[in-house]
């Protein structure tokens, strides 16, 4: 901690050492500033959400009905939602529901939920097997790490439908309109070069006490 200190001083202070004066308390008595390079502190902001993002969403489930006779196309849609869903980190829970006499065939929800299970292998995996609980069969999955986990369908999509629109404008000598990496391709945020060699912390305002 440096102490207390005149604005006029903490800038003085940011301007000596290359960095910013960044406040970062302004209600408080006195107010508290930060001096450290602007775009670092905003990387570290930035990293801090989507961390917390991240735990949101793998406290999220999600939950995907199926039926013994479900519609192949339905069947299909409703695997692409799971698949997008662990993809998001986000657990998803199978339900299989029978009615009246389906009862009589267990064994082919059986069959229709470890079929859903084998396609979203790649992306995730369940927690516990399958179990018939009441009238119905449940089991969880969760997903698997990113660095495991195959790469959604559709972003995969997105990214053949860029590079043919980079390929294109190269051939035409423009750039490609919205050229930017998917977001599985892009870094997060690339912290700035300029990096200071301490962080310090000055509070005032006016008056203020500077803290190292």
């Amino acid at each position: 901690m440096l102490g207390v200190m005149t604005l006029s001083e903490a800038i003085n202070l940011a301007r000596y050492k290359g960095v910013d004066l960044v406040e970062i308390a302004p209600n408080a008595t006195p107010p508290v500033c930060r001096l450290i390079a602007f775009g670092k502190y905003r990387y570290e902001l930035a990293k801090q959400e989507k961390e917390a993002r991240k735990h949101q969403h793998a406290n999220k489930v999600k939950e995907i009905q199926l039926s013994p006779n479900i519609d192949p196309h339905d069947f299909a849609v409703k695997l692409q939602h799971g698949v997008d869903f662990l993809c998001e980190d986000m657990k998803v829970k199978i339900t299989l529901r029978f009615r009246g006499r389906e009862m009589a065939h267990k064994e082919l929800g059986f069959q229709q939920v470890e079929k859903f299970l084998q396609s979203l292998i790649p992306y995730g995996h369940p927690d516990a097997p399958a179990k018939l609980i009441g009238k119905g069969i449940n089991v969880m999955l969760s997903p698997l790490p990113r660095a495991k986990r195959a790469k959604n369908p559709r972003q995969a999509e997105r990214d053949i439908e860029l590079a043919a629109e980079r390929a294109a404008a190269a051939a035409r000598g423009e750039p490609p309109e919205n050229d930017l990496p998917s977001e599985e391709e892009s870094p997060e945020a690339a912290p700035p070069e300029q990096e200071p060699d301490n962080q310090e912390t000055a509070k005032g305002e006016v008056a203020g006490e500077v803290t190292a």
